[in-house]
């Protein structure tokens, strides 16, 4: 989302510059702040509920994008997700019971063949030396028993591990895996609610940029929405002035075709740098002096204030009291 301010007109000064004068007067004109209605992500336009002068409300849905690939890729990662998290869980579970009981069990099988193996090698031992047995199956029994007793370790091994459990570092790797997936989750499923665009904030539909079956890019506007109840105007000041002015400070304003009409506002910002005002507002004299930006806001509700209107406003800005 991108707030964008229009263009100022150019601004008139009137009686500002006069310091001995408990109020200040100053013309300007409105504006108002006018915020881009854009995706984050590419997509076909679906749909667009609002038109050009339609008033909406922060919240409202104003259009409706669609990715045809969006919905298999959101189905891919809550797979991938649901694979991790249930890597994370057998990890941190470890072993069953059944399990270790089935290690143990191949174990003693192990062992018993091992024993066998060893004792047969024993007693071919004596008949070897007489050369009562061959020394091609004596051979072949010493084998059998180093192959027997090198799988009983590795069984023996296992079921050690078994016993003490999956290693903390491998829990932590499939939570991190778990959390990874999910986090990835989360981002399709963002990307996929960002395809609704909503308003941002309550105000007046000022421009619409995009129609139905038209595809549109990450950050190009769809929708141009002015806040219509929030209202600003520039003014300028004087040197002199300025230090009389504090933001804060309640402002009254009138419109030139409503003279009788008051509106209420407040100063919400002053220039820290100099500035010249526009050379057609003021006399070859004042465009020499360098001046000052005042910034004012109103909350209209009446829905006169429009942008574009010039306005003129009465800072109340006592006077110093005088040195004795």
């Amino acid at each position: 989302m991108r707030i964008r301010l229009p263009l100022c007109c150019l601004f008139a000064l009137s009686s500002c510059a006069r310091p001995s004068a408990s109020t200040v007067e100053a013309t300007g004109t409105l504006e108002v702040v006018e915020v881009d209605v854009s995706p984050i992500s590419s997509g076909r336009v679906a749909r667009v509920l609002v038109d050009e002068g339609a008033a909406v409300r922060a919240g409202d849905t104003l259009a409706v994008l669609t990715s045809p690939t969006l919905p298999a890729d959101v189905a891919q990662r809550e797979a991938k997700a649901a694979s991790a998290s249930a890597a994370f869980q057998e990890a941190e579970r470890g072993p069953r019971a059944a399990e270790i009981a089935s290690a143990a069990a191949e174990l003693a099988a192990a062992e018993a063949a091992s024993d066998r193996a060893t004792r047969d090698v024993e007693r071919l031992r004596p008949l070897a030396a007489k050369q009562n047995v061959s020394a091609q199956d004596f051979d072949a029994a010493r084998a059998l028993a180093a192959s027997t007793a090198g799988h009983r370790d590795a069984l023996r091994a296992q079921l050690q591990l078994l016993r003490e459990g999956t290693r903390p570092e491998r829990i932590h790797a499939a939570e991190a895996d778990a959390q990874g997936a999910r986090a990835s989750v989360a981002s399709a499923l963002a990307t996929a609610r960002d395809l609704v665009l909503v308003s941002p904030v309550t105000g007046t539909v000022t421009n619409r940029s995009a129609e139905p079956g038209e595809v549109i890019g990450a950050g190009q506007a769809a929708l141009t929405v002015a806040q219509t109840g929030r209202q600003t105007v520039r003014v300028y000041v004087s040197e002199a002035v300025l230090p009389r002015i504090r933001v804060g400070r309640t402002v009254r304003a009138r419109l030139d075709a409503f003279p009788d009409r008051e509106f209420t506002g407040r100063v919400v910002a002053i220039g820290t740098h100099a500035e010249y005002t526009p050379r057609v507002a003021l006399t070859e004299k004042e465009r020499a002096d360098l001046l000052f930006g005042v910034k004012v806001e109103f909350a209209d509700s009446t829905g006169m204030l429009k942008a574009g209107l010039p306005i003129t406003v009465r800072i109340d800005a006592p006077l110093p009291a005088a040195m004795p």
